[in-house]
């Protein structure tokens, strides 16, 4: 591995994603020089137009953003509050125009699946601050996986330490972290060591098995999260008014509005990275973004899910003074054509589509790209996603051309700038 050393001090990662909107807060660490990051992931994809969300941060109202082509209709009132927070770029395109292809390349940077996702680059380049909580969190519905499954936030073949970690926003929040059946204490401890003492020893006839080598590590990790993730993801101690800021008393925002609360809490634990996946809808889809048909129900309906905990997770943060620590993210793997699918709907488009910024050295304010008249093709100030991957490494701390993993007589890269001319977006940085 080939890593520089830190010129300033890097930030953490926050992701919303999914496939039409994704949102990422990077996060400046607190308590060393090293970085860290949230992912949140989004399964659908920017609706409407490819140039999706127009931005107004001059207006006599203190600024909006609408949904292109329904201006009447703001069906994201929260997140227009921190207009003036956030950076909109307009002019995202990608490779592929298919869900798995295309959260592929968000995830890894290549549309074949196999490769590691961004936020295992960002941990194995980083490594953890906090060493009884896992680098990297994903926070998924409870309902179940949305499109891809686990292979979103996979290791591939980076060591299997760095691959996410499921907890969850109902009932025990970390999978299996306490046994079947209680046991005393020192009974558990001796219990443990014995386990200990034969993982050892097992390994030691299989050198070189990182995927047996992070079992036992992620099994000495649980250990230790036994005593410490239970109070983390204890939510008992936010006051009311927090609550209420994140939606936590409407059924409605309730559960999508627990993740983006946890994501919080794990980024002041000292979480490197962390990801948010949408929720079900009241029809149980998986890409709940996804409006082949009735795109205004659709978005209006996932609007109101997620607007308001999204904006909240940005003015939480901003309020405790964090946001400079965090970037937040939300995007999607591409975008919606300008022309109708059907009846009422919009097919995929990939050569347009818009994500926002927040915190963590992006520009606040800003709109960045713009589109053909249309909205199909992204036209001046394009952004690639490695351009987008090479800008948010950046942002930790990270060079995207030196941070490499030997790999079948290749030096892998997340961006592979030889091949992707991925560059830093400096024009969207403060």
């Amino acid at each position: 591995m080939s890593k520089q050393n830190h010129q300033f001090t890097p930030y953490w990662m926050v992701q919303f994603s999914g496939s039409t909107s994704n949102i990422i807060v990077l996060n400046k660490a607190h308590h060393t020089n090293d970085g860290g990051g949230i992912y949140i992931e989004f399964e659908a994809a920017p609706h409407i137009h490819g140039n999706w969300l127009v931005g107004n941060t001059t207006s006599d109202d203190g600024g909006a953003i609408y949904v292109r082509g329904l201006p009447d209709n703001n069906i994201i009132p929260h997140l227009s509050t921190v207009v003036d927070d956030i950076c909109l770029i307009r002019s995202m395109h990608t490779e592929h125009n298919n869900h798995p292809f295309a959260i592929n390349m968000f995830q890894t940077g290549k549309v074949l699946a196999g490769r590691p996702a961004m936020g295992s680059w960002m941990c194995y380049g980083l490594g953890t601050e906090n060493q009884n909580l896992p680098c990297y969190v994903v926070l998924r519905d409870p309902e179940g996986y949305n499109t891809s499954g686990k292979m979103v936030w996979s290791n591939g073949w980076l060591p299997a330490v760095y691959q996410g970690t499921e907890f969850s926003s109902a009932g025990s929040p970390v999978h299996y972290m306490q046994p079947a059946r209680s046991l005393p204490s020192e009974a558990r401890r001796r219990s443990l060591d014995l386990l200990n003492e034969l993982n050892r020893e097992h390994v030691q006839y299989r050198p070189h098995h990182s995927e047996l080598e992070a079992r036992i590590e992620n099994f000495e990790l649980a250990a230790r999260m036994q005593s410490v993730a239970g109070d983390i993801l204890d939510i008992s101690n936010e006051t009311a008014e927090t609550r209420r800021l994140y939606g936590l008393d409407n059924s409605a925002t309730a559960g999508y509005g627990l993740r983006c609360l946890l994501a919080r809490r794990l980024v002041e634990a000292g979480v490197r990275f962390i990801q948010i996946h949408p929720p079900f809808t009241t029809n149980n889809t998986t890409q709940p973004w996804d409006n082949h048909s009735d795109v205004e129900g659709g978005l209006e309906l996932i609007c109101q899910r997620t607007d308001q905990p999204s904006a909240a997770l940005i003015q939480d943060l901003l309020q405790r003074g964090l946001l400079d620590e965090v970037i937040v993210l939300w995007a999607g793997e591409f975008g919606r054509l300008p022309i109708t699918e059907g009846e009422n709907g919009r097919d995929h488009n990939r050569h347009a589509f818009s994500i926002i910024m927040a915190g963590g050295g992006f520009k606040t304010g800003h709109i960045h790209g713009v589109t053909d008249e249309f909205g199909y093709q992204a036209i001046q100030d394009r952004v690639s996603v490695p351009d987008l991957h090479a800008t948010l490494l950046h942002q930790l701390g990270l060079d995207h051309t030196n941070l490499t993993y030997r790999h079948s007589g290749r030096d892998e890269r997340l961006t592979d700038p030889e091949v992707t001319g991925a560059r830093v977006v400096h024009e969207v940085l403060s």
